[in-house]
């Protein structure tokens, strides 16, 4: 979850392991593909349609943090208490989470919700096709990606049945940063996250999407500015700048996504509150986050 380069810290995503990142380049204009797939048919009973906005119980704005591991309840009791922070990440689905859940249960997803925390489901899954990782990931086959999106929504939808997170929550689909410029690999990316999308609005789920500013946030962007559709309900966005706000981002219009941003301004760093040490990513949220069951 860590990229720990200083020099790049203006364009640095939150990552599973080391991962290059590169300048940005809007990606060209994506004409559909010309065969669609079949609906994505979800192995559980789907839900109504979400609505068109979301509930209060699934809108905050405040601190947020991220951490590769889902903390211990007493962790998360002394943090609720001493820190500044109200809204949590959690890893609750994805076949490149590299990190242990051990804590990661529907027991801890009801007793840190009692506590009043907020939460910030991610998904991580396929990666983008040109993406260049040390540990080599599992990329998006550009002829498959829309299908693929389908399937991973389906996976990811599930488990947050399983984890009592209802219907109409969010799940970001984490795209770790890739190079750009290759118009086939930003394409791939849309396609996947235009599948992933649709999936999981008929599973009634809301989407959001992660990634640095400089790759997936601005290959959504120009998708969303040629009128590709359905683009994600929420995006969060990394860029180590220090800032927690979620407005005035170079590379991300003010009028898109208004209101429904979280910006990952710091990368991990140590910080401990009530005598309990966790390593985490700072976030500012003006967003979505997970609501009942």
């Amino acid at each position: 979850m860590r990229l720990p380069s200083p020099t790049a810290l203006l364009a640095l995503p939150l990552v599973l392991l080391a991962g290059a990142v590169h300048g940005a380049a809007p990606v060209s204009a994506a004409a559909p593909p010309t065969a669609r797939p079949a609906p994505f048919a979800a192995p559980f009973a789907a839900p109504p349609p979400v609505a068109a906005e979301p509930l209060p119980e699934y809108r905050f704005t405040g601190a947020g943090f991220d951490a590769c591991s889902a903390p211990s309840a007493a962790a998360m009791s002394a943090w609720r208490t001493a820190s500044p922070y109200g809204a949590v990440n959690i890893y609750s689905s994805g076949s490149q989470r590299h990190c242990e859940q051990k804590q990661l249960t529907p027991q801890w997803v009801a007793t840190v919700r009692a506590m009043g925390w907020k939460l910030v489901p991610t998904h991580v899954g396929l990666q983008a096709p040109c993406a260049e990782r040390d540990d080599k990931p599992l990329r998006i086959d550009p002829d498959r990606a829309e299908e693929q999106g389908g399937e991973e929504a389906g996976e990811a939808a599930a488990a947050l049945q399983a984890l009592g997170l209802g219907p109409g929550s969010p799940v970001y689909l984490d795209m770790e940063a890739y190079p750009t410029g290759d118009e086939v690999c930003s394409r791939a990316v849309v396609d996947f996250t235009v599948g992933w999308t649709e999936a999981l609005h008929a599973a009634g789920y809301r989407s959001g999407f992660y990634s640095s500013v400089n790759s997936g946030i601005a290959d959504v962007v120009a998708a969303a500015r040629d009128g590709r559709a359905p683009m994600p309900d929420a995006i969060w966005y990394a860029r180590w700048d220090g800032r927690p706000t979620t407005t005035g981002q170079a590379g991300l219009p003010d009028d898109l996504w208004t209101h429904h941003r979280i910006h990952q301004y710091r990368g991990g760093a140590d910080e401990t509150y009530g005598g309990v040490t966790l390593n985490v990513d700072r976030d500012a949220l003006d967003g979505l986050v997970a609501g009942g069951s």
